[in-house]
């Protein structure tokens, strides 16, 4: 039988967490690994459950334990912090599995938000599983979902991307091939990046509607709602500090593609008046084809005009 997540043991010592000014006893949390999910921003935003599993675990393996302890300090939780990340991954793992072996109790977390998402933890659910020990997982904040929700985009699909690549041409690469998908899109960005990306996105998918969040559940949250192509005009004004989710709309339910005959006519004019790269972001806003292709057609034309 599976075990219970929480289970109190007789005898067993017993471990506190403070909830506005009160005292709470937290029994040992069950032999195993719990996935808890931390606040994105707002340490508000945990579940009791959670600070029970935190005040009840063995050990509380986190990527940063600075951070971590943060969260600890301010529900009165004394934990015995391990780090657990990318670059020490292959030593701990382990470690911990050892601990597993033990009848241990393991609560994994991630700086902020759910584990695994963007963070590290794959391999080590996938070993801890492959050796037969319980995973719990423990619901809570994430800002894929937070984004999501105040973006006024749709929400009945859509796709994580997580990261671009960093580099613009593999970057504008990447964004090529998400074009294709019919769904909602949803992206993490760095402050000192994100302003690019949006320049990148406007030339591929400057036609769509975005939300950018910037410091989501926290003092200086900001969002941002419209069309990428004018997101992008505005981003030199961009506040970029702080941590950003942006969230990119499906193409338009009525969104037309322009026919070879039409297209061509369209470059054709716009070449006579503007550089290749501008009639290609005129051409992609108003075709509905990819930028790629549109490029690919434009340099065609470019060099039949100069032939004749």
């Amino acid at each position: 039988m599976r075990a219970n997540p929480i289970s109190a043991e007789p005898n067993a010592p017993n471990r506190t967490f403070t909830v506005s000014g009160h005292v709470l006893t937290a029994p040992k949390a069950a032999p195993g690994l719990h996935l808890v999910a931390t606040p994105i921003g707002n340490l508000g935003d945990i579940t009791l459950r959670a600070l029970e599993v935190l005040a009840g675990a063995d050990v509380v393996a986190c990527e940063d334990t600075r951070i971590s302890r943060r969260l600890m300090e301010r529900y009165g939780i004394s934990a015995d912090l391990k780090q657990y990340h990318e670059h020490n991954a292959e030593a701990a793992r382990p470690k911990i599995l050892a601990k597993l072996a033990e009848g241990g109790s393991i609560a994994l977390v991630s700086d902020a938000g759910t584990p695994l998402i963007s963070d590290p933890g794959f391999k080590l659910v996938r070993e801890v599983t492959a050796a037969g020990f319980d995973v719990f997982a423990l619901p809570g904040p994430s800002s894929v979902l937070t984004a999501l929700a105040v973006s006024a985009l749709p929400t009945d699909r859509f796709f994580f991307e997580g990261f671009l690549p960093s580099k613009q041409m593999a970057r504008r690469t990447r964004l090529e091939e998400l074009s294709h998908i019919d769904a909602t899109i949803v992206m993490f960005e760095s402050g000192n990046r994100v302003q690019e990306m949006l320049g990148d996105l406007a030339d591929i998918m400057g036609q769509r509607d975005a939300a950018i969040c910037r410091e989501l559940t926290k003092l200086h949250e900001e969002i941002s709602r419209g069309p990428v192509a004018e997101l992008a005009k505005a981003a030199d004004e961009l506040e970029t500090r702080g941590e950003f989710v942006v969230v990119l709309g499906p193409p338009a339910a009525d969104a037309q593609v322009m026919t070879d005959d039409d297209l061509d006519a369209l470059l054709r004019a716009s070449l006579q008046r503007d550089s290749v790269k501008d009639a290609v972001a005129h051409a992609v806003e108003l075709s509905g084809r990819q930028r790629r292709a549109v490029y690919a057609r434009a340099l065609e034309l470019a060099r039949e005009s100069g032939d004749g």
